[in-house]
């Protein structure tokens, strides 16, 4: 089965953004158009995080979420602001098929494990943070990067996966919005989950993509600049690899 590509989008308001090592914001167009060249470019699935809600205390945009995921023809995972089980009935009520928890899930896996058992494992997504520490190894943040934890990544990811998550959503910090590749040995490390693992920051090629897959062993890559900018300029134009090109990449090791 070939490995699954995905956008993953920065909503600010009702923008869509695009950040740089989670700093930066700079705006690029309206999240619902982005969703609906996605989904006529027949991405694999989405993914959609609200970067400021968590660090700001509030809910999601319900409203907004509905009216992306009613153009989308694929999968749509949404993350941020997610703090309880009624937000998650909400979620989904509103089209979205895997809500993404991180902040919360850096406090307790109770509300996860709650989920899971209600939902299903299918619709709930680990997410993880994570920034080099300066003296080697990798540290967990939370609230968009601007609280750092304490936990211990692997532990913190084994933790998830006895809560009961589907699948895991790792996204490296230093990387983000960089487009110099995924950190190769991060993925190898998280990648040893028992679950799914989507991997995200940095990439910027198809061969990025590639790497992660068959050198890094993700489940799933997924990306904001390589889909959204063109050229050296970086000039805004949503894009995403055609089915063929995609087959051709991932068709052998």
């Amino acid at each position: 089965m070939q490995a699954r590509v995905i956008p993953c989008l920065l909503v600010r308001g009702n923008g869509l953004v695009k950040t740089t090592k989670f700093k930066n914001a700079v705006y690029v167009g309206d999240p619902v158009n982005a969703v609906r060249i996605f989904s006529d470019k027949e991405a694999d699935e989405i993914v959609i995080l609200d970067i400021d809600a968590s660090r700001e205390g509030r809910e999601p945009n319900y409203e907004l979420i509905a009216e992306m995921a009613g153009e989308a023809f694929m999968p749509v995972a949404y993350g941020g602001g997610v703090r309880s089980l009624e937000q998650i009935r909400r979620l989904i009520r509103s089209g979205v098929e895997k809500v993404v928890i991180n902040t919360l899930a850096t406090e307790s896996t109770d509300t996860i494990r709650a989920a899971v058992d209600v939902f299903g494992s299918q619709a709930i997504v680990g997410a993880v943070d994570v920034r080099r520490k300066l003296l080697g190894g990798y540290a967990v943040v939370a609230k968009s990067a601007t609280v750092q934890t304490r936990l211990n990544l692997q532990q913190h990811i084994q933790n998830l996966v006895q809560a009961g998550v589907g699948e895991l959503f790792v996204n490296d910090i230093e990387r983000d919005g960089t487009m110099a590749g995924y950190d190769l040995a991060l993925v190898r490390s998280v990648a040893q989950a028992p679950v799914p693992v989507v991997v995200c920051g940095g990439a910027g090629t198809m061969e990025h993509l590639r790497q992660a897959v068959y050198e890094g062993g993700a489940s799933a890559v997924a990306a904001g600049s390589m889909f959204v900018f063109h050229g050296k300029h970086r000039a805004v134009l949503i894009n995403y690899p055609k089915a063929a090109e995609l087959e051709q990449k991932f068709s052998q090791p």
